[in-house]
């Protein structure tokens, strides 16, 4: 059985911000004050090679002008534990990714008019490069396979009248009035023949577009989408494939279920989605199905230990899916055997893991682990 090397690798850095508190405080409880001077650690992303890791830290800034959570991006060595922040200023920057070469790292920062918007950052040096000058908002993105352009979500700009009410502080709103849906757009990162960087809109359909996954081979995108962004219309998910290049939109799962959360396997042959009971009811329970790429009937795989699996990844064969969720008062990782419909769980020590994520090559994880005496701290783990 394939198991998970626990914690094989500790990067120390993190810990030392929770124990440094811990020591100059002499609180002998856990209260407020303490809780904000802990600096919270998430979005651990491993490099394609294993050897790097990107992570957000977040921090408390209370002044007399402002007081709010602020994030910036640290990045370590895995080897060496060494770690150094590459992103500052009083903004925050989130959501680093990993460009398909491991040279470059795209993220999301508010720092220009509070709205966020996508940056590129080089490795080697220098500044980062706004990418987009939306006037909304960039929600989430990921890298081409090739590394050419960057998908991403953005919701629909305000009407110039919502604007001029906006200026003259005419700001009450209806509640799910004038609701502003996300679209799906491509972004190249090389500039055209004016120097200007154009997004172009991949979905226009009327539906609010969630999570989305890039085929292999760059030419489709799976995306789950839902009537509107209501909290209450996550129960008419489905997921449907758009052609990049044609932008045509293909419906892949449309149930009275809810399916969402795709994820196509390396080799471009199927893709992985969570999907509801039916109908759908928010005391759910949910599986995994596994689809044909190219379309034909779903497989449902064998229920996971407490019927609420996140997806992590595929292995690198496109043999397994890696899945999460809670167990007792801990999180278990589980590995999924496609093919023998046969769910295993992954030995780790007992402890609460989130975010866990796959790293491009299939090789190495990357999570937060916290257990009842120690805070969040990022880990990675090597795929034995």
């Amino acid at each position: 059985m394939k198991t998970l090397a626990t914690a094989a690798i500790f990067l120390g850095l993190v810990v030392l911000f929770a124990s440094a508190v811990t020591a100059q405080t002499t609180v002998a409880t856990w209260d407020p004050e303490m809780q904000l001077k802990v600096r919270a650690v998430g979005t651990p992303r491993v490099s394609p090679d294993g050897k790097r890791m990107l992570y957000t830290v977040s921090e408390a800034v209370t002044t007399p002008e402002k007081s709010e959570f602020v994030s910036q991006i640290w990045m370590a060595n895995v080897a060496a534990k060494e770690n150094v922040q590459i992103t500052f200023g009083d903004k925050s920057s989130t959501n680093p990714k990993w460009s398909p070469d491991g040279n470059w790292i795209a993220f999301t920062s508010n720092r220009k008019d509070n709205k966020n918007n996508l940056y590129l950052l080089s490795l080697s040096g220098g500044e980062a490069e706004p990418l987009t000058d939306v006037k909304s908002a960039v929600s989430n993105f990921a890298w081409s396979p090739d590394g050419r352009s960057i998908a991403f979500t953005m919701t629909d700009p305000k009407s110039e009248e919502e604007e001029k009410n906006d200026k003259a502080k005419n700001d009450y709103r209806w509640v799910d009035e004038n609701l502003k849906m996300s679209r799906l757009y491509l972004l190249a990162i090389q500039k055209d023949a004016n120097g200007k960087r154009e997004p172009r809109k991949l979905t226009t359909g009327n539906y609010n577009v969630d999570e989305f996954d890039w085929s292999a081979d760059g030419s489709h995108i799976a995306f789950s989408h839902s009537k509107t962004p209501v909290a209450n219309d996550w129960t008419t998910s489905d997921v449907s494939i758009v052609d990049v290049a044609s932008t045509k939109v293909t419906v892949l799962a449309n149930t009275p279920a809810a399916e969402s959360s795709p994820l196509y396997s390396g080799d471009g042959k199927s893709i992985a989605i969570l999907v509801s009971d039916t109908p759908p009811r928010w005391a759910q329970t949910g599986v995994v199905q596994v689809l044909p790429a190219n379309g034909g009937p779903p497989k449902s795989m064998v229920a996971s230990y407490d019927g609420q699996p996140g997806l992590a990844g595929w292995s690198a064969d496109s043999r397994r899916i890696y899945l999460s969720e809670s167990k007792g008062t801990g999180t278990q990782i589980y590995a999924l055997d496609v093919a023998a419909n046969r769910i295993e769980e992954i030995k780790t020590s007992p402890a609460v893991y989130s975010a866990v994520s796959l790293n491009r090559s299939g090789t190495t994880f990357g999570f937060v682990r916290q257990t009842p005496d120690t805070p969040g701290d990022v880990f990675v783990a090597l795929r034995v």
